[in-house]
């Protein structure tokens, strides 16, 4: 058995987001010594590291919470699994033409601003203007 801070260093994920995990019932609340402390096993370590991997994959904690669930179930469906990771995939595509969209916007604006000793900037013009077309909002 490990404490929270071993665990925190074996799996990767900080003690703080350990706790926050179990408060969520994300993980299984640990064991705890007789003094309170809680204690951590191999299985709660590769849990957290499977959490660790799927949060660094862009999985949002109610889908982790979905991959734990199928993890754990031996009769699942291979489909089920590769549809969270293909709705994932799309996920990421639509964040990533937002972000080039952004990109691009920044970009003309900083093309737009001499970048002189004037206070005149077309960058904190358009920061103060009005909201942008719904179809533009970030």
């Amino acid at each position: 058995m490990m404490t929270i801070g071993e665990a925190a260093r074996t799996s990767g994920v900080s003690a703080k987001m350990i706790r926050y995990y179990e408060e969520t019932g994300l993980i299984p609340s640990a064991g705890r010594t007789g003094s309170g402390y809680r204690t951590y096993g191999p299985k709660d370590v590769q849990i957290l590291r499977f959490v660790r991997r799927a949060r660094d994959l862009g999985f949002p904690m109610e889908k982790v919470a979905d991959l734990l669930a199928l993890w754990r179930d031996r009769d699942r469906a291979s489909a089920d699994v590769k549809r969270l990771a293909q709705d994932q995939i799309n996920a990421l595509d639509q964040r990533i033409r937002e972000m080039e969209a952004m990109k691009a916007s920044l970009t003309h604006l900083v093309h737009c601003c001499a970048g002189d000793e004037r206070p005149d900037c077309p960058i904190l013009e358009d920061l103060g203007g009005p909201a942008p077309a719904p179809s533009q909002a970030q």
